[in-house]
């Protein structure tokens, strides 16, 4: 596939994508908004092309079997971090340990990183503080959560994610 064919591909596909996202999220269908949307979505294509969006594999994240197994693993962790900060906060005692640890990312992809400090705050009774370097500062409400972030299993799943 020549650079010209595949540049267009994904042009048109970043399109389709932005498009059905836009007539789902609006749930409007009136003339007005309708052509707002297309033109917020030509826009959008054109101000990519402009960015060498298209010219650049800069990061090619894959939608697959791994992304899907992610997802249910860091539902699962949030289900059982949520629990525990329930049971933290209802008790009366509040038997809350807060620490500042620091995590190290194994890769050093900045969109991993992300990712990984993103499952760390979306993870009830964490908080990423800072990403530098491939260190992330992070806030844990419990010893226990401090732990399950130390050995690691977050960041080596979100390693698999891009192959690293």
């Amino acid at each position: 596939m020549s650079k010209g064919v595949k540049k267009a591909s994904q042009a048109s596909l970043l399109f389709f994508f932005l498009a059905i996202a836009w007539l789902a999220w609006s749930g409007l269908y009136k003339p007005l908004l309708l052509s707002l949307g297309l033109a917020s979505c030509i826009l959008t294509v054109y101000l990519k092309n402009r960015m060498n969006y298209f010219h650049t594999n800069v990061f090619a994240f894959q939608f697959g079997w791994h992304l899907i197994t992610y997802w249910g693993w860091l539902f699962k962790e949030i289900v059982k971090s949520s629990i525990q900060v329930a049971r933290v906060v209802i008790d009366p005692r509040l038997p809350a340990n807060p620490q500042v640890i620091v995590i190290e990312s194994t890769s050093k992809e900045p969109v991993v990183e992300t990712i990984l400090a993103n499952s760390i705050t979306l993870t009830p009774g964490t908080l990423s503080l800072d990403v530098h370097g491939g260190r992330i500062t992070v806030h844990a409400l419990t010893k226990e959560g401090a732990e399950s972030l130390q050995t690691g299993e977050m960041d080596r799943r979100v390693a698999a994610l891009v192959g690293d």
